[in-house]
């Protein structure tokens, strides 16, 4: 490599850094922003120009940020300046969102899934795009899909459509004309919360998702952690009852076998004889069925367990609970905050669990979070 493509890649990345600080903790001085990232005024004014120039930053009132001369004026992202779509896909249906710089949402829609072809998931991903005001005028979308994705492109492996190796960004990218970015939807949801949700502000904490399944995210000094195995569901087989129900792989109270939906409804449904939805789980438990306050006991009891695991071994103190079962939080947050510090060492720095209970919104913003970093990634290579 080139002495000048050398200082070219190290530009771009200080220009990623640099718009990642600013949204995630706009508005921020320019003395924290160096002490931040490591640069120097006369590089923070050099990088932060192009933004500028652009309109995606603007620049606050006067700040007087302890340092010698004039005053300088935080940055902050111009939060109109783009629009993004996020759009979450589930075994039943896809949900989308219209979002801007920040991923707050504008606006919603929905389209039910008849069948998993790609074509015809593709084509439902599409009517929401244009339900949403279709692609002029939109920056990118963002999808996340339960499973792996390598590249940010290619879903190799989706259990819950059948799907393998499937390009979903080039098959939509040939609909929607926008830049498509891929996510994981556990990875996608992680870096939402960091970027503009529960997390931000918090350097190092893990996210935990209970609905059709157990996900788990990490956030570490700032760097949400995405590894090759990303999207195989590892949390889903950790022990939590000796004595709990059986997971289909066979795993006796694993959290899979605990805490899925799935298996709280067939809980309740071998005890009452009948077929029951979550929605009925959690209706009847806060009515007093005596079955359904047992079985959503046990379930807050080994959610408290999996949350003590996770912070015992990755050392964090902040964990985020989200996903579509995160309903039974008002019913049993007592015993999962009793069992959680039940398996802490007394003398550990209290947990901070925080609830995140928007639902499938979540997913979809976390899914425009990554179309809103593959788009600030595009501008700084450009530059």
């Amino acid at each position: 490599m080139s002495r000048d493509s050398g200082a070219a890649t190290l530009s771009s990345s200080s220009a990623r850094d640099l718009a990642r600080a600013v949204l995630i903790h706009g508005p921020i001085s320019r003395g924290d922003l160096g002490r931040r990232l490591g640069l120097s005024p006369a590089s923070l004014t050099r990088l932060s120009k192009p933004f500028l120039d652009r309109g995606l930053f603007v620049e606050g009132s006067e700040d007087h940020d302890g340092t010698v001369g004039r005053p300088a004026r935080p940055l902050d992202v111009r939060v109109d300046a783009s629009r993004f779509i996020g759009v979450k896909v589930t075994g039943e249906g896809v949900f989308g969102v219209l979002t801007d710089l920040r991923a707050n949402e504008l606006s919603a829609a929905a389209r039910p899934l008849g069948e998993h072809s790609v074509a015809h998931v593709v084509a439902q991903i599409a009517a929401v795009v244009h339900e949403l005001g279709g692609p002029e005028g939109i920056s990118g979308v963002g999808v996340c899909i339960g499973g792996n994705v390598t590249g940010s492109r290619i879903v190799t492996r989706a259990p819950f459509l059948g799907w393998r190796d499937v390009d979903l960004a080039g098959e939509l990218e040939v609909v929607v004309g926008v830049p498509v970015s891929v996510e994981n939807d556990v990875v996608a949801l992680t870096s939402a919360e960091q970027w503009f949700g529960a997390g931000r502000g918090t350097p190092t904490f893990a996210v935990l998702t209970i609905g059709v399944g157990v996900g788990y995210g990490l956030v570490v000094n700032d760097q949400v952690i995405v590894t090759a195995d990303s999207g195989l569901g590892l949390g889903g087989h950790i022990p939590l009852d000796a004595t709990g129900p059986l997971c289909p792989d066979g795993h006796r109270g694993c959290s899979r076998a605990m805490l899925t939906s799935s298996s709280v409804c067939a809980q309740l449904g071998i005890a009452l004889g009948r077929e029951v939805g979550y929605d009925e789980v959690l209706d009847l438990a806060a009515h007093g069925n005596r079955a359904a306050m047992s079985v959503i006991g046990a379930t807050g009891r080994a959610l408290g367990r999996m949350i003590a695991v996770i912070a015992n071994i990755a050392m964090l103190d902040t964990i985020v609970l989200s996903g579509e079962g995160i309903g039974l939080w008002d019913l049993v947050s007592d015993e999962i905050r009793a069992a959680a510090r039940a398996d802490r060492d007394p003398d550990a720095t209290e947990l901070r669990i925080v609830v995140d209970d928007s639902g499938l919104s979540a997913w979809a913003r976390g899914a425009a979070g990554v179309a809103i970093q593959q788009s600030l990634g595009r501008l700084t290579s450009a530059d």
